[in-house]
């Protein structure tokens, strides 16, 4: 029987598609907000997957426009009631229910002290699309797994088609508009290789650096969410920095690089890994040592990067009911966690 989450990571395409046609005007519009403030720096109000969407727009935005972004802890307005200036700048606030009530009261901060402030979220009418100054629906459709996927997607989506429009940057903005067909093409890959070779383990890596580090983040969350597994993820680099020391023979490594600047040293950090024993996957067609795992390619640095999460998402649904688990219900959690 097919799982609510497998039936979500296969909508992806269409609901990327959906976005890009139906909040086409409302993106642009952000675009053109961002364009005229000319923000001096960005910040960014999340939680858990969102969180690594916004990571992932940090390292975009970064790369693209120039600008420095830092991610906000919520509680600094919520708990703390902190009164940062923020006149000259722009706030992302991604939240798929729009209704967590620290994000909400940050990013109502943001609006207040001045910044152009886009709320992402998956729900309109929500608390979080009255607090931003710009609401743009992601469109992700209904979402009934717990572990979220089309609407981690779609919020960067809609990230980078912001971006496009406030950059005027064509690469970018064409390789956006082909996403839902790159996404056809990473849906239907296949890493059941990397599900043969975790045998027993219990703990691992998964390692990537610049926007695929968000989508390490990501990975290393929905290991711990729908299969219990115990998955932390690193910078390639970072990981050299002490964390190394626990990599010897049979310990798993998942090594996420994209078709970008940082792609020969994400390979060799991995292919050293496999030196020591582990069991390291990668992809990328540089690896030599390290098993090398399909991947698509979109012509763009930044969307490469960004398609690598589908067929993880099938990978970790199909190794979360190869262990007896539900992947739809996790234990102790729920679809929408409000914090304060």
């Amino acid at each position: 029987m097919q799982t609510n989450m497998r039936r979500e990571i296969d909508e992806i395409p269409e609901a990327a598609q959906r976005l890009l046609e139906r909040s086409a005007d409302q993106l642009k519009a952000a675009g053109a907000a961002l364009r005229a403030k000319d923000p001096a720096f960005l910040v960014t109000i999340a939680r858990g997957s969102s969180d690594h969407a916004a990571l992932f727009l940090k390292y975009a935005i970064e790369l693209q426009a120039g600008r420095p972004v830092a991610s906000l802890g919520p509680s600094l307005a919520s708990i703390y009631g902190a009164k940062l200036k923020l006149g000259g700048a722009a706030a992302i606030a991604i939240s798929q229910s729009g209704k967590s009530p620290d994000i909400v009261a940050m990013a109502q901060a943001a609006t207040d002290a001045g910044a152009v402030s886009i709320a992402l979220t998956n729900t309109l009418p929500s608390p979080i699309s009255e607090a931003c100054t710009h609401p743009l629906d992601i469109l992700a459709g209904p979402e009934i797994a717990v572990a979220a996927t089309k609407s981690y997607v779609n919020s960067i989506v809609a990230g980078l088609a912001v971006l496009g429009e406030w950059t005027g940057d064509a690469s970018l903005q064409r390789a956006v508009a082909d996403l839902p067909n790159q996404f056809a093409k990473a849906v239907k890959l296949d890493w059941q290789s990397f599900a043969d070779d975790l045998g027993e383990a219990e703990s691992l890596y998964v390692l990537g650096r610049g926007p695929a580090l968000a989508i390490a983040s990501e990975a290393a969350l929905k290991f711990k969410e729908t299969s219990g597994m115990h998955a932390e993820a690193y910078s390639a680099a970072e990981v050299l920095h002490g964390p190394v020391a626990l990599v010897g023979a049979k310990f798993p490594v998942l090594t996420l690089a994209a078709r970008d600047a940082a792609e020969s040293s994400v390979a060799g950090i991995a292919d050293g890994m496999a030196e020591k024993g582990a069991v390291v996957h990668a992809t990328s067609s540089l690896a030599a040592k390290a098993k090398r795992l399909p991947f698509v390619e979109t012509g763009h640095p930044i969307t490469d990067a960004l398609t690598l999460i589908l067929p993880f998402y099938g990978f970790v649904e199909a190794w979360s009911r190869s262990r007896g688990l539900n992947p739809d219900a996790p234990a102790s959690l729920k679809k929408v966690t409000e914090t304060r």
